[in-house]
């Protein structure tokens, strides 16, 4: 791999100032107020917001796609359009399609002999008002992909996109003033202090995707004001080939989904575990994709420029590591460019690299996998569950029951047998973390959920013994005496 020589420093950031955290404190009051007229959106009124959000995407998919290639230094449209437009409007149809059927009261059982006639049912109502610090990373996806489970829910939101990506931030702050009133959903753009200013808002929920790093502090800042929060964050997600599970498809899949973004996404493998006899089939395999896919992957217009200056530095410094520890590092690419300029970086894996160098340690979020031998299943087990809890756990092979039992033997906030990132990006199923991984779910019905209060609501009937509660508990002390027998 060559390294161009860095003429560049890192893009710029968006100034943190008083006005940016004035007009956060405009913004909340407004909603808050707004909130407090209109605490129960019927369904017609949230179908519409959802429409609109639909026809803001589709309105503006050129100008999506152009706003994450400036941020970026380079991004294939394609790929802005199936992830950042039609994974969107996929969870906004799935929301329009189930709205009834999550807003309707779930109906609870009653025991007769004390409750009567009472009924009791479990009601789903708006939280209020909602607040997102959105990554980098998706600055589309992660900012009006949970806005669709917020304004199913019949919530008021209030955007903070990530200071790495100004042109999406800017693009996003225009889309939603055009589309929505302010006093339903808004944008604030900014920087640290911001953040700062934001993650210590009194919301009624806040929404943070990012660094278990700056999680601690998010939820620090949220404590404060009893703040319910969802935490999307990282780790280290492992793919793990089971014996005899080599195959084209399976490392397709772990390659393949290594190229969305270049790696920098937070349930791409971050390593491979691969039984010992067979990691030289898994290189020459990975080769061969490579080859056959995207044989000058890092000078292509399919390759994602990494975010900034600094994250390029990063992992050009974790490659330069581990070759100076003499680990066996294997390009996939012939003539292959670390461009500082369009940040793009090839493709690279590292066998079995020193587990004290930041490549082990740290999550990588870039395109360099290690690839680590292991002797016996329980092996891989035992290191997985050494860590942190993942976010996201791969496990590949034609025995689904053994599949199956490494799912049981470990804990991750998602996990897909067989393929990689599928389970972050069907709208019907539950995304997030565990531990370190996170905390909450947003997609589907999981995500109205953690937006929604879940208020159990009981109406008095007749015929119950609601008076044995109170005093004189002659009447209490009578019934517990016939129902126990003594």
């Amino acid at each position: 791999m060559t390294v161009i020589p860095a003429d560049s420093g890192p893009p710029p950031l968006l100034p943190d100032d008083a006005g940016s955290i004035a007009r956060l404190g405009e913004a909340f009051a407004r909603q808050r107020e707004a909130f407090g007229r209109d605490r129960a959106p019927g369904a017609g009124e949230r179908r519409a917001r959802l429409q609109a959000l639909i026809g803001m995407l589709v309105a503006n998919r050129a100008r999506i796609s152009a706003a994450i290639a400036s941020d970026f230094g380079a991004h294939p449209a394609p790929a802005s359009d199936l992830i950042e437009v039609l994974g969107v409007i996929g969870r906004a149809h799935h929301a329009l399609a189930n709205l009834d059927e999550w807003m309707r009261p779930d109906e609870r059982s009653v025991d007769p002999a004390v409750y009567g006639s009472a009924a009791a049912r479990m009601e789903l109502q708006p939280k209020g008002v909602i607040g997102n610090i959105v990554p980098w990373n998706f600055p589309f996806d992660l900012s009006v992909g949970p806005l669709v489970d917020m304004l199913a829910a019949g919530n008021r939101v209030i955007l903070k996109p990530s200071e790495y990506t100004p042109a999406c931030g800017a693009l996003l702050s225009e889309m939603i003033a055009a589309t929505f009133d302010p006093d339903l959903v808004t944008v604030v753009l900014g920087g640290i202090e911001l953040a700062r200013a934001f993650a210590a808002t009194p919301w009624d929920h806040l929404l943070y995707t990012g660094s278990p790093d700056i999680a601690r502090q998010v939820m620090a800042a949220a404590a404060a004001n009893l703040t319910p929060v969802t935490l999307e964050l990282g780790g280290k997600c492992p793919a793990i080939i089971l014996p005899g599970a080599v195959t084209p498809a399976s490392v397709e899949s772990v390659l393949g989904t290594k190229t969305v973004k270049n790696g920098q996404m937070c349930v791409s493998p971050d390593y491979c575990l691969v039984p010992r006899g067979e990691v030289e089939a898994f290189l020459t395999e990975a080769r061969a994709f490579m080859d056959r896919v995207a044989p000058a992957y890092s000078r292509s217009d399919d390759c994602t420029g990494i975010i900034s200056q600094r994250h390029f530095e990063r992992l050009a410094d974790m490659l330069v590591e581990v070759r100076e520890r003499q680990a066996r590092i294997v390009e996939l690419e012939d003539g292959g460019v670390a461009d500082p300029v369009s940040r793009r970086m090839p493709m690279a894996l590292v066998v079995d690299p020193p587990e004290d160098t930041a490549l082990m340690r740290e999550e990588i979020f870039g395109p360099i996998l290690p690839v680590l031998a292991y002797d016996h299943i329980d092996d891989a087990i035992a290191r997985v569950n050494a860590g942190e809890r993942p976010l996201a756990l791969y496990v590949f092979g034609e025995d689904l029951e053994a599949a199956r039992r490494v799912l049981e033997a470990t804990t991750s906030g998602g996990a897909a047998i067989n393929t990689c990132a599928a389970q972050s990006a069907l709208p019907s199923l539950g995304f997030g973390g565990s531990g370190a991984s996170g905390m909450g779910r947003h997609h589907g019905i999981e995500g109205f959920r953690e937006f929604s209060n879940q208020r159990g609501v009981v109406t008095r009937g007749t015929g119950d013994i609601f008076d044995h509660f109170y005093v004189p508990y002659g009447k209490a002390q009578a019934l517990v005496g016939a129902v126990l027998g003594n």
